[in-house]
């Protein structure tokens, strides 16, 4: 068994079967796994979405009043590096609503990702970055990533179609910018080639909200939560974000009693 991004689990050395989500075996890896990470964070290691490098948890800044292990994507090296170019530009109100709204988008789309196949990934960008054109080694993870093309901020989950293959750096470039933004024309229809991305959409000027989700999935993801994490903030973050993508008349009566929305 492999994860989304093709490193083996530890349940590919159980006997047939006992590895399969569901089983028992799982549910219970997993239950020790969290309880022993959450008493002893400091042996918690995690891979930086930038940089590639799989470090210490205590390398990562954590969201305020979220759970134990809810840390930001970014090691504090990289969060340093980037924020020294963008934060001369945003004012402190921006830079808080930018991280609130982006937070809460991930929150959304958790779980809606589809899996991507490395190999494929490789093979249709022919191992190169499809940014610079520099080859990239399939075992080095640090060196690669894949980008959600268009990006999660505008609730666009991973698929095939919207995943890139990127150095590390072209992807920190990259952030959550509109593709637009970043590739050039050129470059733009080669990604709706190689991918089969609608190339009206990633070429539109302006980003372009995805409608097409179901709302009501997305809130009942954000509620699966474990017992310790601020649940008030998280339904704040959600709510400000359906509020301002103007989502919220795509509930249902039970979640938009659940998030306080009248009726």
């Amino acid at each position: 068994m492999e994860d989304k991004e093709g490193n083996k689990l530890p349940f590919s050395n159980w006997a047939n079967g006992q590895g399969l989500p569901g089983e028992l075996y799982v549910e219970r890896f997993w239950q020790a796994f969290f309880r022993s990470v959450v008493a002893n964070k400091e042996d918690y290691w995690k891979l930086c979405n930038v940089c590639g490098r799989i470090l210490p948890s205590s390398l990562f800044a954590r969201h305020v009043g979220w759970g134990p292990l809810e840390k930001q994507m970014e090691c504090k090296n990289c969060k340093a590096a980037i924020n020294a170019h963008l934060n001369p530009l945003r004012t402190k109100e921006q830079l808080h609503e930018a991280g609130a709204k982006r937070r809460a988008a991930e929150l959304l789309m958790a779980g809606a990702d589809q899996q991507i196949n490395i190999d494929d990934l490789f093979n249709r960008f022919d191992g190169k970055c499809f940014k610079t054109g520099e080859p990239l080694d399939k075992s080095k993870r640090s060196e690669w990533a894949i980008d959600h093309i268009l990006p999660s901020k505008w609730l666009y989950p991973l698929s095939v179609k919207n995943a890139a293959l990127l150095s590390t750096k072209a992807n920190g470039a990259k952030s959550d910018k509109w593709p637009s933004e970043f590739y050039n024309n050129e470059e733009l229809i080669r990604l709706a080639q190689i991918t089969g991305a609608d190339l009206a959409l990633i070429s539109a000027r302006e980003p372009v909200l995805n409608t097409d989700i179901d709302v009501n999935a997305c809130v009942s993801r954000m509620l699966t939560v474990r017992s310790r994490t601020d649940l008030s903030r998280r339904v704040g973050d959600i709510l400000k974000l359906l509020e301002d993508y103007n989502l919220t008349d795509q509930l249902t009566d039970d979640n938009r009693n659940i998030l306080g929305i009248g009726l």
